[in-house]
């Protein structure tokens, strides 16, 4: 199957459906030797006969070297999709009974028989595709769905489809003759519509470009200083804490306003506020607005926020900081909405350069200056060690999971000269606003665990971290003029240096090498679209269709089917909002406390989540309080107890405390918006900083990278991710040392030697670890994490504006 996927002008499945089925290991999509389904089952299968019979014929299928004679790729797929049935079934019956309660069910025997008959309805439309070829959405609508699932979003959104289409079987439709209204009301294509007093305004757009480092978001910010009122919104809570502890130093009122934290000034005569984006006041009447890192509208997952906040604030004028590829995008939407744009053009304030060499896996060959690039929270740990540990120097550790304040000490530490902090090792928090006097950007790896498999980074994420390199400004500037971005505007700060220091871009393998520079010479396309998302007056109207026991899980995934959308937007994908969904369905609640639910920071991955959700949410659907420390699903005892005591050592305890940190980020959550039923807010932030505490020890004691195996099965992933990569062009191979023999810290890599030591299982092991971590270090994404440039140099003389272009004329 991966052969086919690399078949150029093809979707997945087509081509997979063209290629040869061969009688090797099945390599899925996701890159492992068997979907995780598969591998392992949440509770003991249950067969009748005829189940029995059939999962013998699923088995002749997906065992290697024993394909079926004359078996088509419909066949294969409906097979995957009995496979997938069956997975379902075995969750749904055990470990996640509670699910199917929710959904209506009495007892597992009940959804057994519920789930036969699906099955029969799943075999009856493979067979009308296998057999004859239908495939359409009209003559064959499940089938359809489930195939066009798959090509959108491999096996995790095939299983999303299974679970739509059997909630369909079992739930109680929508009166007759009202689906024409449900159209109408999940008519998504005018969403500039649904801000009508944002549209009563004449606003000025003003929409700054330009690479990372090139002073494009400091003239938006003094443009904020200089107005009444405003709002600036980012994407993290480390900038909008800067912003608002800036403002509020230089005399002017401003409020903080983020999912977890408010801070509002006394008074009633507030001016400034400094928010997540996802936070932004639209009923907020303000002089000026500040959206950082425009180019997130187009995300597949937060999107909305930023097209919500775009086309919502109420600003007469709006400044906008993005990139270059954002341009057609905000003039189309500009258009749209009848504002006038401005476009000021910026260009980088010091030059970029990609070394020929990589450093070959020596950490021998690091310079001071030098700041290390990963995607793991422990491997970002593991590889402060071994820095360490291979040139005696210190290292500062900076990623997304750190409080603000611990990201700032860690910052100073690295910028100042006089100490031996000469290294940094971070995720892309890097770019997180912190002034870091970084000389040369290395990346690790060029691939990342993306939710279901190792893939390449993208083109925009490689330049945003390698644009870190070269910041404008010396290390002794950065110690005494402050250690964020946001903070340094100080006009007594020295003049800028004649010649701006060079920023140096390398890999610590040499494989990489070749993507990243190829990366930073490729011209990303212009962004197509804009993400959004259903407002919560939509969701009102359309659940206002179906019973009241209807589960919301089924409502939502039905309005995301029904819509109809603008080719200049697209929908949001729902991430969580299902999971959730399902896991607070028992509870008798209203919507708009369900609503408020599946919108939470939650991530239902996680151990232990489900029971705290469920918690919670009991409390609020009987409207009683409750303390703080009588919630039993919160696991308080372990900090108590000493990290090298705990049962199946530091490690365990890590993810304990892991999984206690985002349960009290939730009740922090919800104290803002339940605050009489949760209501000791003091008390949840204090716990939460010793939890801090514990994780960060637990952090700072991982050993060193196991270097021959974790190296070895990275290379493998790298391998593979090249090659399926589509994104990045040919790449010269020529221009590159790529001979030079792994040395130091890093051995060399020889294939043929890793797949005689490595046996599957311990493969398994290996990604299943590596998904965990990503899965926690969530925030270090590029979908998450940006920066605001320096703030104490103005270069005006970067900034070129063209001429006011009206756009709504």
């Amino acid at each position: 199957m991966r052969a086919a996927l690399r078949k150029s002008g093809q979707c997945a499945f087509c081509a997979f459906k063209a290629s040869e089925w061969k009688a090797t290991s099945i390599i899925w999509q996701d890159g492992g030797k068997r979907h995780g389904t598969f591998r392992k089952s949440s509770s003991p299968r249950r067969y009748d006969r005829e189940e029995r019979r059939y999962d013998r014929e699923d088995r002749s299928v997906l065992q290697p070297g024993a394909p079926r004679v004359g078996q088509s790729a419909y066949d294969v797929f409906g097979d995957l999709v009995a496979k997938e049935c069956g997975a379902m079934r075995d969750v749904l019956v055990g470990v996640d009974f509670q699910r199917a309660q929710g959904w209506g069910f009495k007892s597992p025997r009940e959804v057994r028989m519920k789930l036969d008959e699906f099955k029969k309805t799943i075999r009856t439309a493979t067979d009308l595709a296998a057999r004859k070829r239908l495939v359409s959405k009209e003559e064959n609508p499940i089938f359809h769905d489930l195939r066009q699932a798959f090509i959108r979003g491999n096996l995790p959104a095939l299983s999303q489809q299974l679970r739509f289409s059997f909630l369909k079987s079992i739930v109680a439709e929508a009166p007759k003759g009202t689906e024409e209204i449900q159209k109408k009301v999940a008519d998504l294509r005018y969403p500039t519509e649904w801000y009508p007093a944002t549209r009563a305004i004449q606003r000025k757009i003003h929409l700054h470009v330009g690479p990372t480092n090139s002073g494009k978001t400091y003239h938006a910010l003094k443009r904020l200083e200089e107005a009444e009122t405003g709002i600036f919104a980012g994407p993290l809570r480390l900038l909008a804490h800067e912003v608002y502890t800036r403002f509020n130093a230089k005399g002017k009122k401003c409020a903080l306003i983020t999912g977890e934290e408010q801070r509002i000034p006394d008074g009633l005569d507030i001016v400034m506020h400094s928010c997540t984006v996802e936070m932004v006041p639209l009923n907020s009447k303000v002089d000026v607005a500040v959206i950082d890192e425009i180019q997130m509208l187009g995300d597949e997952e937060r999107g909305w926020a930023w097209t919500q906040a775009f086309l919502g604030v109420q600003a007469k004028e709006v400044h906008l900081c993005g990139e270059l590829r954002t341009v057609q995008l905000i003039e189309k939407l500009c258009r749209l909405t009848g504002d006038e744009l401005t476009i000021h053009r910026y260009e980088r304030l010091g030059p970029l350069e990609p070394e020929k060499r990589s450093l070959g896996g020596n950490l021998h060959k690091l310079r001071k200056g030098d700041a290390i690039v990963l995607f793991s929270r422990k491997a970002i740990h593991a590889m402060k060690a071994a820095v360490e540990k291979a040139t005696g120097k210190l290292c500062a550790v900076v990623y997304g999971s750190l409080p603000p304040e611990t990201r700032a000490a860690q910052a100073a530490l690295f910028n100042d000269p006089n100490n031996d902090y000469d290294y940094l090792v971070a995720s892309n928090a890097i770019g997180m606003g912190l002034n870091l006097s970084v000389r040369r950007i290395i990346f690790e790896a060029t691939s990342k665990h993306n939710g279901t498999s190792f893939a390449p980074l993208k083109i925009p994420e490689i330049n945003q971290i390698a644009g870190r390199a070269g910041r404008f400004k010396s290390a002794h500037t950065a110690i005494h003029h402050g250690s964020t971005e946001v903070s340094n505007n100080d006009d007594s700060a020295p003049a800028l240096p004649e010649q701006p220091p060079v920023g140096y871009v390398t890999t610590l393998d040499r494989y990489d090498l070749p993507i990243v520079t190829q990366a930073l010479k490729t011209t990303v396309e212009p962004m197509k679209t804009a993400g959004i998302f259903p407002s919560t007056e939509i969701m009102y109207r359309f659940a206002g269709f179906f019973p009241p026991e209807t589960p919301f899980s089924y409502i939502l995934l039905r309005l995301v089917e029904s819509s109809s959308i603008n080719p200049d937007f697209h929908l949001c994908g729902l991430k969580d909002a299902i999971e959730i969904s399902d896991a607070i369905q028992k509870h008798k609640m209203s919507l708009q406390d369900r609503l408020t639910f599946i919108s939470a920071p939650i991530n239902m991955r996680n151990p232990g989540t489900r029971e705290v959700v469920d918690e919670l949410a009991k409390y609020v659907s009987q409207q009683e309080s409750i303390e703080l420390p009588d919630l039993t699903t919160f696991p308080f005892e372990i900090l108590d107890i000493d990290i090298h005591e705990y049962p199946g050592g530091s490690k365990a305890y890590l993810r304990k405390a892991e999984t206690l940190h985002g349960s009290l980020t939730l009740y922090l959550w919800l104290s803002y918006r339940f605050a009489g039923i949760f209501r000791n807010q003091a008390l949840a932030f204090h716990v939460k900083s010793l939890v801090e505490e514990k994780i960060d020890q637990c952090l700072a004691e991982l050993e060193a990278f196991d270097i021959g195996r974790r190296r070895a099965m990275r290379a493998k992933r790298e391998k593979q991710a090249i090659k399926e990569s589509e994104e990045l062009p040919a790449l010269d191979m020529e221009n590159y040392d790529i001979t030079e023999a792994e040395t130091g810290d890093v051995a060399a890599v020889d294939e043929a030697a890793v797949d005689q030591q490595e046996d599957q299982h311990e493969e398994n092991d290996e990604a299943e670890e590596m998904e965990d971590e990503e899965a926690h270090d969530s925030e270090d994404s590029p979908s998450s994490e940006s920066y605001i440039p320096d703030l104490e140099h103005n270069n005006a003389e970067h900034a070129k504006s063209e001429t006011p272009a009206s756009a709504g004329m």
